[in-house]
């Protein structure tokens, strides 16, 4: 059996990488992507581009398993077609490489952008509005895996929505709170409760491998964050205490933020500064984590535990 990891050569992919290295150091594991990565000799590096239809220069076999990461996600930051040319036709494409093969296995990451923005409670029974181009592209994408799954009941598919993911190489939204705490530069957006889902990288990978072990339906949808899931507020205590950071936070209001966010989108959005962005950031992700933490799952981190972790990881000296 081997692993085929299509967009592997990322944050999660990576840590995935490492996670089955740890369990099955002899397993075989294969990293299908644009960008080039072998893990320092953890994988198989092979060029491929999911939009284009999928071959291999090594054999297939249904007992293989398949975790697709391919896409582009980082909103905004790219045309709207982009969402729907990599996340939909890469699915489609994925799958049909699947259907081809007959694997059996498949993990697919999608996201919470489907559910949308609201301030209300969201758990996998909620019927997903996603109004963003990445949100929509995600749920289309979803309905793509689990029409290859409906093909056939020896099918498994696993559907993994993340909150915040957050660790080692993320460098996306932790690292830059990180950072700005550090040098006494953050201030809370609008808001003090707005709630952040989040989950670590490395009980995200762990939950995966999990689930292909105890798949106990056909196609299984899990939220995969903290239960209950975080304020802004307890996130930014925690990792200062964490951090060794003392300093206080403050608070910036909305009505003086907002109009900031569009002077600085004027003047060219320095440090990716614009309206957009920022009403994201006073917007709740109040995603329910109940379903994953009662799937028989331990979670091998608090949150506490998880940023030490990741300061061990960075080598004590700053979340990298």
């Amino acid at each position: 059996m081997a692993f085929l990891i299509f967009g592997g050569s990322g944050f999660i992919g990576s840590h995935l990488t490492n996670e089955l290295k740890k369990r099955e150091p002899e397993s075989i594991i294969y990293n299908l992507d644009i960008v080039e990565n072998n893990h320092d000799g953890k994988t198989k590096y092979v060029q491929c581009d999911v939009r284009n239809p999928i071959t291999v220069p090594f054999d297939v076999s249904p007992n293989d398993v398949i975790f697709n990461f391919a896409a582009i996600h980082r909103t905004p930051g790219h045309p709207d077609l982009a969402y729907f040319d990599t996340n939909i036709r890469g699915a489609e494409n994925v799958c049909e490489f699947a259907r081809r093969h007959k694997v059996r296995q498949m993990v697919f990451t999608s996201s919470i952008a489907p559910y949308g923005a609201s301030e209300e409670l969201k758990s996998e029974q909620t019927l997903p509005t996603p109004n963003t181009p990445y949100g929509i592209s995600k749920l289309v994408a979803e309905k793509i895996h689990q029409i290859w799954q409906s093909e056939s009941p020896d099918r498994e598919l696993t559907i993994v929505r993340p909150g915040v993911v957050f660790g080692y190489g993320e460098k996306g939204n932790f690292t830059r709170l990180y950072w700005s705490l550090r040098k006494r530069k953050f201030m809370y957006p609008g808001r003090k409760d707005t709630i952040k889902a989040c989950v670590y990288v490395k009980d995200l990978v762990r939950f995966m491998l999990y689930m292909l072990e105890n798949h106990k339906y056909n196609t299984s949808v899990y939220n995969c964050t903290f239960e209950p899931a975080y304020t802004i507020e307890q996130i930014v205590e925690h990792m200062k205490a964490s951090a060794g950071i003392k300093q206080r936070t403050l608070l910036v209001p909305a009505w003086l933020l907002m109009p900031a966010a569009y002077l600085a989108k004027i003047v060219g959005s320095p440090m990716g500064i614009c309206p957009e962005r920022v009403q994201k950031l006073m917007i709740s992700t109040n995603i329910c984590g109940k379903q994953m933490a009662e799937s028989g799952y331990k979670f091998a981190y608090t949150f506490d535990s998880a940023i030490n972790d990741w300061l061990k990881d960075s080598g004590g000296e700053g979340l990298k």
